[in-house]
């Protein structure tokens, strides 16, 4: 009888995940039901998606602002290219090469994956000290490591190619690929949510004088969130690079952050519901907005928004969101909970 109610309730953990699953799985047919132009917005949705959920998994759980994700997704998108671009396309673009990294070619998803190693790996290596910081001091650095990154991969030019386009790369990411990485996404930072590590993290989150008082030590703690949070951030950037099959490095850098920081706040940062659902909701509205911009012909007259007036509105919803529901759309609740779900969370 104990077993069967383990049982259940283990599948009561899984409700959120399921539901969340099901809601990505779903933007599959609508892109397959317009036209070309629906379908590659829907696909950068999933992406954003995975971009989102990577930078939940470490200001979602530890509370603690950053701005260095775009930073990582960067660091990704290059490693990737550099790592499965055809030789022939390195020697055409990248001709200062060092020579082992010219006749590289690996497939696209070892390459994916390296790209979400290397980007983990440098934030081990930074995220120590930076995991001693929190509040202003926190976010300044992690604005710092962002600037650090753009300014290097930037001017690295023997390498990334520097200001210029690096062309040439497979455009494999269709709209399957991201719907599955989207899953694969969302379900790990799902499963990380639910081990010790994050509920101890969000125990710091709450009150980390009393955390620390019994006995929880917030650095260690942070850091494996922040490594988590920068292998997801390097997949999703390794995933635009060959979604759009270009790289710039001004892709990567305060306007993607701030987009981000919008879609996580205004579906609730404190949940992974509130990622997705903030996510799909600011990639509806922007889509709205880009149509409203482009104009709707009625009769004889085409009637537009003004340009720019996208940027404006997401402000403004972003800032009513902030005053009337600072937890976001969400609450900062996981979907399962309505229905019952046993998520451990801190009261």
């Amino acid at each position: 009888m104990g077993d069967k109610q383990a049982i259940r309730a283990g599948l009561r953990r899984l409700v959120p995940l399921a539901i969340l699953l099901g809601m990505i799985l779903l933007l599959v047919p609508l892109g397959h039901l317009g036209d070309i132009v629906l379908e590659r917005r829907v696909i950068l949705a999933l992406l954003n998606l995975v971009a989102v959920v990577g930078l939940y998994i470490f200001m979602g759980n530890s509370g603690v602002l950053t701005f260095s994700a775009v930073g990582f997704m960067a660091i990704g998108a290059y490693t990737s290219a550099l790592t499965t671009l055809r030789p022939m396309m390195k020697q055409t673009f990248l001709p200062d090469l060092p020579h082992w990294l010219a006749v590289l070619e690996l497939s696209a998803l070892s390459g994916t994956l390296l790209a979400g190693g290397v980007a983990a790996a440098v934030a081990a290596v930074v995220g120590w000290p930076l995991m001693r910081l929190s509040g202003i001091a926190a976010a300044i650095a992690t604005l710092s490591l962002l600037i650090i990154a753009y300014i290097g991969l930037g001017n690295w030019t023997a390498v990334t190619g520097g200001q210029t386009s690096l062309m040439g790369l497979s455009t494999w990411v269709k709209l399957w690929p991201a719907a599955l990485w989207a899953c694969a996404a969302v379900t790990v930072a799902f499963v990380y949510q639910e081990t010790r590590w994050a509920l101890c993290l969000r125990a710091t989150r709450e009150d980390e004088v009393a955390a620390r008082a019994s006995g929880l030590r917030p650095v260690p703690l942070r850091l494996i969130a922040f490594v988590l949070s920068a292998f997801v951030s390097g997949v999703a950037g390794a995933l635009y690079g060959h979604f759009l099959g270009t790289l710039r490095v001004e892709s990567f850098y305060l306007d993607s952050t701030f987009l981000f920081l919008t879609m996580l706040v205004v579906g609730g940062k404190r949940s992974l519901t509130g990622a997705v659902v903030g996510t799909l909701a600011i990639s509806l509205l922007t889509e709205v907005l880009r149509l409203l911009e482009v104009g709707v012909a009625v009769g004889k007259v085409n009637l537009s928004a003004p340009n720019g007036i996208g940027d404006v509105i997401l402000a403004a919803v972003m800032l009513i969101i902030l005053i009337f529901r600072p937890q976001g759309i969400t609450g900062g609740r996981e979907i399962g909970q309505v229905t019952g779900s046993s998520r451990k969370e801190i009261p």
